[in-house]
């Protein structure tokens, strides 16, 4: 276990001790003073809507021992009642959580199996898929849901224990954010999983997002990097490529981890895995031709952190998907609900609407909304959406949202029936159309970005 000493943060943060024991050992991390334990660490984060920094007394209150601050003017009544506490004061508490989290991974050397997944989608669940492959070998950490920007990689970093590996998940919006995490992860393997459309409106250009995604190096000693193959920019990166270590993944291309004979099944998937010539059968315990991709990306970290073939295989077949991204249920009903609205863009769309009309249904059903953050993209992708749900063979599309009326216009013209087609101005009028009109053998996909929230829809409907 490597403890961290109140004395070592405040060397790291270049910070001030107002009151406290400079030997005192923290207790584990929190920013959210409705679930501090005793002994806790609190860090006072400002946000869009409060600031958590205003909270410092709460904190204490709650069981924290020690509290890590911005932007506060203590009176000496206010610490009085608090003479037994720890409290630090610094510039600006994002720089000090990173810092702090940059200090406690050197603790654990530069050797230390660190892998960084990024890509423009897919990141969590392949990030949850390598996690369970190299926990068959090693102790593991991984990023929890998608707690992936500046204040969630800390803070995943922060329960660093007695673990062996961790696996942990880079996102972005724009450029140098990724540089920024990765300085303080310190990856040892680091991988990306596609490059697609995801923030295209921030950065300009596919080629842009490639540029922002190869950011994961910077904090990189040794540059190793495993990347999906069938992918257009990516596979030309590997082709051109001159000083930088690449491993590969594929189908389609030939690479070093590769899937052949691939049976599709509504729930799950078989391929033979052909790694560096090794064949062995592998079954994904998840549907959909992108969870195959996951899968040979985990096969490729594991062989790099030398996992057996059967390491490999049984963390393959073990894996559990996070909540909200391909989460099927069946209901009393008959109907079968497919939960996948925690993000999207167009590569996501594609994929989700390429599983849905390969299921063996009576009826599939797309309900779909606005994707996020696609700038001048914006129409052109939507129409795209259009043109993938027709070409599908979805029976049903509904759609919410102002952008979302292009997928609506973009699938007529595609040649699906207006009849098939409803389009409501409000989210909530959804709900009950869908149990007005559902019935037995229907497969129903939500699919959005978050801010639609149409996840609060499926949820509804999963409690019926």
């Amino acid at each position: 276990m490597k403890e961290l000493k109140i004395k070592e943060i405040v060397e790291v943060v270049d910070g001030k001790l107002v009151i406290g024991n400079l030997d005192f050992i923290c207790g584990d991390f929190c920013k959210d003073t409705r679930i501090i334990k005793e002994g806790d660490t609190y860090i006072g984060i400002k946000g869009e809507n409060f600031d958590g920094n205003m909270l410092w007394e709460q904190a204490f209150e709650k069981g924290a021992k020690t509290i890590i601050v911005q932007g506060v003017d203590f009176l000496k009544n206010d610490l009085e009642k608090f003479k037994d506490r720890n409290v630090i004061v610094v510039k600006d508490t994002i720089k000090a959580i990173s810092d702090i989290a940059r200090y406690k991974r050197e603790l654990f050397g530069k050797d230390f199996p660190t892998v960084g997944v990024t890509g423009s989608v897919g990141k969590t669940s392949t990030k949850d898929i390598i996690a369970n492959v190299v926990s068959q070998k090693y102790k593991t950490l991984k990023t929890e849901g998608n707690n992936n920007n500046e204040i969630g990689l800390p803070f995943t970093l922060f329960r660093l224990d007695d673990h062996e590996a961790a696996v942990i998940e880079m996102g972005m919006n724009h450029f140098d954010e990724i540089s920024r995490l990765t300085r303080v992860a310190e990856p040892t393997v680091s991988v990306i999983t596609n490059i697609g459309t995801s923030h295209i409106g921030n950065l300009g250009s596919r080629e842009n997002i490639l540029k922002a995604k190869l950011e994961i190096l910077d904090g990189m000693e040794k540059k190793v990097l495993v990347i999906n193959n069938d992918n257009d920019l990516l596979h030309d990166l590997y082709l051109k490529n001159n000083d930088i270590e690449i491993h590969t993944y594929g189908i389609e291309n030939q690479s070093e981890v590769m899937a052949e004979d691939v049976v599709l099944n509504e729930n799950d998937s078989e391929f033979v895995c052909n790694l560096n010539g090794c064949k062995f059968k592998v079954k994904v315990p998840v549907g959909g031709i992108h969870f195959v991709y996951n899968s040979l990306c985990a096969a490729v970290v594991g062989n790099l952190l030398g996992l057996s073939v059967d390491e490999i295989r049984k963390g393959i077949e073990t894996f559990e998907l996070t909540k909200k991204r391909m989460d099927i249920t069946e209901l009393k009903n008959g109907v079968t609900i497919i939960n996948d609205s925690y993000n999207a863009s167009f590569e996501s769309m594609q994929a989700s609407l390429k599983y849905l009309g390969a299921l063996k249904k009576d009826r599939k059903i797309a309900v779909l909304g606005d994707m996020f953050e696609l700038g001048e993209y914006s129409k052109e992708l939507h129409e795209k959406v259009g043109e993938e749900v027709a070409k599908n063979g979805i029976n049903v599309l509904i759609c919410a949202g102002e952008n979302a009326k292009n997928i609506v216009d973009s699938a007529k013209k595609s040649g699906m029936s207006e009849s098939d087609i409803y389009y409501f101005e409000d989210k909530s009028e959804i709900e009950e159309f869908i149990k007005k009109n559902w019935r037995k053998g229907d497969s129903i996909l939500f699919k959005a970005s978050n801010g639609m929230r149409f996840f609060e829809i499926a949820e509804s409907l999963l409690k019926i």
